[in-house]
């Protein structure tokens, strides 16, 4: 060894790493802040969760407020409501989670070079949405009713409408997130959990739409999930089925599927063009 080199032996080692760092921990502190600073899906994150969460609760504390008798008079309609909102929930995330296996396994290179087309592929997935919604949904109505004797299948064929035009509008929501993800990368991936329950405050899910500020109303009313749940309200509540509601629900549901698959498409050509899709995996 030449003079003046270090010497790197065991007990020099130990000597010059102690067994506890304040500088290694600030490295691996920056290196988590550089990581967040560079992905706005993560920033938006942190203050996502307890915003949704105090809008929801702030709503319904309100609307429970003014209605004492809310639970005599309505049995099981939150029942109902919860279990509707997860058609959508699941319609949504299942469609992202499926993409997103075929991301994490970086398959997604492999399977445009087979002769699949983006449509098909898109096809699929809303497939395996609906089989894991059902898969997913239909036990927890099942033990709904052994559990509290409410069956939400007592909705009729009012069930068939309110399933399809949630899980619609759940596909469509899963083909912008997808979307996104396929051009952002895993950083937005994020996007498909935040995405969903952004609407849960402003769709009615727990409460009526007329709680709400009169402008946010008009937001409301954009969205297919509102008239979801008010027509289940109504159903359980006054006994009519509001097809009007429905028939704007799904007219609604056609314009954001529409969008969706545009939004889906355009940035699949984006990732196409840069070489994306063959990088993107775990």
């Amino acid at each position: 060894m030449s003079a003046g080199a270090p010497e790197y032996t065991p007990q020099a080692l130990r000597q010059n790493n102690p067994a506890f760092s304040a500088g290694r921990v600030l490295a691996m502190v920056s290196r988590h802040v550089y990581l967040i600073r560079s992905s706005w899906p993560r920033l938006l994150e942190m203050a996502y969760w307890p915003t949704v969460q105090m809008i929801m609760w702030g709503f319904m504390t309100q609307y429970l407020a003014g209605h004492a008798n809310f639970f005599a008079q309505s049995f099981g309609l939150l029942l109902a409501a919860v279990l509707l909102w997860d058609v959508l929930f699941r319609g949504q995330i299942s469609f992202s989670v499926s993409f997103f296996e075929e991301m994490w396994s970086r398959n997604l290179g492999h399977l445009f070079v087979s002769p699949l087309r983006p449509a098909e592929m898109v096809a699929a997935l809303m497939t395996m949405s609906l089989l894991r919604t059902i898969l997913g949904v239909v036990p927890a109505s099942l033990l709904a009713i052994a559990f509290f004797g409410f069956s939400i299948y007592e909705l009729g064929l009012s069930l068939a409408a309110f399933f399809f035009s949630l899980i619609m509008f759940g596909w469509a929501i899963g083909m912008v997130v997808s979307g996104l993800v396929m051009r952002f990368g895993l950083g937005a991936e994020n996007l498909a959990w935040a995405a969903i329950f952004a609407l849960l405050p402003i769709s009615g899910v727990y409460y009526p739409i007329a709680i709400l500020p009169e402008w946010v109303q008009h937001v409301s009313y954009a969205l297919p999930s509102a008239y979801a749940f008010e027509g289940m309200r109504s159903v359980m509540i006054d006994g009519t089925v509001p097809w009007g509601l429905m028939l704007r629900g799904f007219l609604l549901n056609a314009v954001y599927l529409a969008i969706g698959a545009w939004i889906f498409s355009l940035f699949f050509q984006a990732a196409r063009r840069r070489g994306l899709l063959l990088q993107i995996g775990e």
